[in-house]
Formats: C-alpha cells, sequence, structure tokens
C-alpha cells in the first residue's frame, strides 16, 4: 500500500502566472520520500549514526495538471524497484479532485556519508521495499 501525505498549496509555492511553481513539485516529493523513509525507521539522525545517506541520482516527472492555492494536495510514495545500492520510488501527486496532477519515478543510491561511494541498502530499507514490492 502506497505512503501517504496531505497538505495544502500555500501562497509561496505559486509562480508569477499564478500555479504551482513546477520546481514545489519535487519539494513536495521530497516531502514525502523523507517521511516514508521516517515511517521505516530511517529518520535523519539515524542515516547520519550509521553513516549513510540516500540521494537522489534520477527524476522522471510528468506534470499534468495545474495546482492552484489553497488546493488540497496528496502525495502517494511507493517501491517500485529494487537493488543491491540503489531502489527506484514513484510519487504520485492527486488533487482534491483526486486527479493525478505529477508522478515522477526517483531513482536513489544509497552512498556512505564518508568515502561518498555507494553501498547496501540498510536492511530496515531493504525490507520495507521488498515488502512492498511483494504487495499486488
Amino acid at each position: 500500500m502506497p505512503h501517504q501525505i496531505e497538505f495544502t498549496v500555500r501562497s509561496t509555492d505559486l509562480d508569477f502566472i499564478g500555479h504551482v511553481n513546477n520546481a514545489k513539485y519535487l519539494e513536495y516529493m521530497e516531502w514525502a520520500r523523507f517521511d516514508w523513509f521516517w515511517q521505516t525507521g530511517l529518520t535523519l539522525d539515524e542515516l547520519q549514526r550509521r553513516a549513510v545517506m540516500p540521494v537522489v541520482v534520477n527524476i522522471n516527472i510528468n506534470y499534468r495538471k495545474e495546482l492552484r492555492i489553497r488546493e488540497q494536495v496528496v502525495a502517494r510514495t511507493s517501491a517500485v524497484k529494487l537493488g543491491g545500492k540503489s531502489f527506484v520510488i514513484r510519487h504520485e501527486l492527486f488533487n482534491q479532485r483526486e486527479e493525478l496532477v505529477a508522478d515522477a519515478d526517483v531513482t536513489m543510491v544509497m552512498i556512505d556519508a564518508n568515502t561518498r561511494r555507494s553501498t547496501a541498502l540498510p536492511a530496515e530499507l531493504r525490507e520495507a521495499l521488498s515488502a512492498e514490492l511483494a504487495l499486488p
């Protein structure tokens, strides 16, 4: 089942034509991604303690509909693919009418914070991704 967070479009999210700036969609997805990580027990403090960090290496995003001020947004995050040191997650943003407004596949690589080289995924993350991928 996809992880889900909800929020409201703020005035500071808008560009000069009055809808959400394209870069803000990526920020919304980042909020969802961090919340998703925390739900697995891998908070920022825990990742720093382990000296490992997830790094975005690729994002493929589709902008489908505009979002406007005060709209309610639901961000859903789910696993798509699992590798030894990397994984792909999908973000989907929906407006209050349940219309898909944007979606993206995000490829991330886990790195050792000291050497800045790729490293194996933490067991908790691997288990969470594997469990999600096993769902119908």
